[in-house]
């Protein structure tokens, strides 16, 4: 599958990716890599992402998971 949604990730091993025109925060562990059609996490900030057509798409937005120490 080629991935059409340009994505990077930082020095903070962070990715980040412009999901229509617009760069978005994906996810640190949350983020699938390899990434495959169908792919579906949530952010650390509750953003909802799934893998279409190879492209990232914003699902929508929900709170974010809980942190268990």
């Amino acid at each position: 599958m080629e991935l059409k949604t340009k994505i990077w990730m930082t020095g903070a091993l962070e990715w980040y990716g412009y999901v229509g025109d617009k760069e978005m925060f994906l996810g640190q562990r949350s983020f699938p890599n390899p990434v495959e059609e169908g792919d579906e996490w949530t952010t650390e900030i509750g953003d909802m992402f799934k893998v279409i057509d190879g492209e990232i798409r914003l699902m929508g937005k929900t709170e974010p998971p809980k942190k268990y120490w």
